[in-house]
């Protein structure tokens, strides 16, 4: 699925966003995104940061992660997440006040949307607000049959992705879903990259350049590998496939290109057995969230024995990183962990599922093995954690995207 930068790198993209089109660099900004003096974190939501950019994206990955393991999330933490929605069915990353009504100066976007329909389909009892959720990403959807962060903004793989996820959750069939005639597939195939390119080949590209040109990375490659198999952040090991790429100048098919997007991903993971950052002055960082998103995708594809070294290497070195990104990065790891048949609750040692639940409302589940300690929230830094959300435009050229990446859409090493 999906987002893991700061918070505050999100507000500094935000204040130069118009439409998919990001007018100015960001400048800028501090790492950490802590809630301001004034504000207060809503008791029935995740985390202890500022909600502002990542508030619907956080929740609904942290319910359906708790689902997936069959926690009962505290029904404050779902009643939380159904307010944030708007009459006409979107979803903003946070509104503080969810008793005042939504107008126009209110940022809906289809990723946290789609994050939310995605959730409260799983969890079952929610059919008017996924009904709604659906029918506006419907109204949102491009004529070239995806969708870009903003309605009307330019369409990129990860929108698209996490909306098909979404429309899978609730019962549609993607591709069965068109706008002009075209399907969201069509918008994935066409940013996916033939295997002949400049060292990039057989993965998706955010978006072209200006030119028109594709440039693949990890990030969007494994959004789109979920995205083009039709699947959502949860899911389990699919069918083995052939390995290798599909060559040549013809158009790909959907399961072509997701297995190009495999090999890639595969690829990447060769010489390390994790993804590296593409944030410029970190290049040579471990990016956490974009390896567990990979695992996700390879086990998707039927490539297990590909997750085998990047999930080893999650159990022994994500445990920092996930204390301190929060929520969302807890469901990723459980969505890997999920994905591999791997038992969260014993993650190279850390039980995942009561490090998530510690991060929240105490569950509706007595049993002290699921269930959160208390109500007591731990620092994090949620900006990390945003999966999908900032598929927004592009900062000096380079794209940025899936599950708010904030990463740059360069070929990871």
């Amino acid at each position: 699925m999906i987002v893991r930068r700061s918070a505050a790198v999100l507000a500094a993209l935000a204040a130069t966003v118009v439409i998919g089109t990001v007018v100015a660099p960001a400048a800028a900004v501090a790492d950490d995104a802590s809630p301001s003096p004034s504000q207060a974190i809503p008791s029935g939501l995740y985390g202890s940061t500022d909600p502002t950019y990542d508030g619907v994206w956080r929740q609904s990955l942290a319910l359906l992660a708790q689902h997936t393991v069959g926690v009962k999330p505290a029904a404050k933490a779902v009643d939380w997440l159904t307010g944030q929605q708007c009459a006409n069915g979107a979803f903003a990353a946070y509104r503080a006040d969810a008793t005042a009504k939504c107008d126009a100066k209110t940022m809906v976007d289809t990723n946290s949307t789609a994050a939310a329909v995605q959730a409260l389909a799983a969890l079952g009892g929610h059919d008017a607000e996924t009904n709604k959720a659906v029918t506006w990403l419907k109204s949102a959807q491009n004529t070239d049959g995806g969708w870009g962060y903003a309605a009307g903004g330019a369409s990129d793989a990860n929108s698209t992705s996490v909306v098909i996820g979404a429309l899978t959750a609730a019962g549609e069939k993607p591709k069965e879903v068109s706008k002009g005639g075209k399907s969201p597939y069509d918008t994935l195939v066409k940013l996916a990259i033939a295997c002949e390119g400049e060292g990039s080949g057989g993965g998706f590209a955010y978006q072209p350049d200006k030119k028109g040109k594709l440039t693949a990375n990890a990030d969007a490659t494994a959004a789109a590998v979920l995205g083009v198999l039709g699947k959502g952040f949860v899911t389990t090991a699919g069918k083995t496939t052939s390995s290798g790429y599909t060559c040549g100048p013809e158009k790909f098919t959907p399961e072509e290109a997701a297995r190009n997007g495999a090999s890639y991903l595969s690829d990447a993971l060769t010489t390390t057995p994790y993804l590296k950052s593409a944030l410029p002055g970190s290049e040579d960082q471990p990016d956490y969230g974009n390896t567990a998103d990979a695992v996700v995708a390879l086990a998707a594809e039927g490539w297990t024995t590909d997750t085998k070294q990047p999930l080893a290497w999650l159990e022994k070195n994500s445990g920092a990183w996930a204390a301190k990104a929060g929520p969302a990065a807890y469901a990723q790891l459980i969505f890997a962990a999920h994905a591999t048949g791997t038992d969260p609750r014993d993650f190279g040692g850390a039980d995942l599922v009561r490090q998530l639940g510690a991060t929240g409302p105490a569950t509706d589940v007595s049993d002290s093995s699921t269930a959160a300690p208390s109500d007591e929230k731990k620092d994090d830094d949620q900006g990390v954690s945003v999966w999908w959300i900032v598929g927004v435009g592009l900062v000096g050229g380079i794209g940025i995207g899936f599950l708010l990446s904030g990463r740059n859409k360069q070929r990871q090493p």
